[in-house]
């Protein structure tokens, strides 16, 4: 009950003082590229129900049918704009909605989609007896996911394979140590690593 307590108040709260922000980002993804402001896909949840998972748009308006499910280095389907909003990770902003739905939480195994969640089933068992977060062990250590998919031959099977899997390990880490203390840790650092980025862009 607390952690949900506190994820409404944080969340609320995040929206409102990063409103001007986020109107001035729909208003960039609107001027740069054709297309919607925001992009949603469907996530597995809690106890293996589906939603839909909300994110401000980063790729051209028909970057499905240009490839595959995973984003790698130089991606030539995610927009001028796009590149800004992933490095900073301003496009996970609108996830503060799923947060209030309840959806997702501050704090937990990032969502996936559905094939990866059935080709891992078992794992997820697990790993979705709790809401999905907007951060997490896993967030941490692959700040820059597309830039190490990118050096892959196989980009898809490299995830797959590997990275997903050590995400999983780490899901089931935090499930292990998760504590309010431990995800106000977890959320310190996430902003720790945020603002670093941004003093050294």
């Amino acid at each position: 009950m607390m952690k949900r307590m506190f994820d409404i108040v944080v969340a609320a709260a995040a929206l409102v003082v990063l409103f001007p922000l986020l109107v001035l980002s729909a208003l960039l993804i609107k001027l740069d590229s054709p297309g919607p402001i925001f992009f949603k896909q469907e996530r597995i949840g809690r106890n293996f129900r589906p939603f839909w998972i909300y994110k401000f748009r980063t790729m051209a308006q028909d970057a499905p049918a240009r490839g595959g499910l995973v984003t790698i280095g130089e991606d030539a389907r995610v927009t001028r704009v796009g590149r800004l909003l992933r490095k900073s990770k301003i496009d996970e902003i609108p996830q503060l909605t799923n947060i209030l739905r309840g959806d997702m939480t501050l704090v937990g195994p990032r969502p996936e989609v559905r094939q990866y969640v059935e080709l891992f089933r078992r794992d997820y068992e697990e790993i979705l007896q709790v809401r999905p977060g907007l951060t997490d062990l896993a967030s941490l250590k692959y700040r820059d996911e597309a830039a190490l998919l990118g050096k892959a031959a196989n980009p898809e099977d490299e995830y797959r394979t590997r990275v997903l899997p050590d995400k999983i390990r780490l899901a089931k880490d935090y499930l292990r140590r998760s504590s309010f203390l431990f995800d106000l840790g977890l959320i310190l650092k996430t902003l720790f690593k945020l603002f670093d980025y941004r003093m050294s862009s």
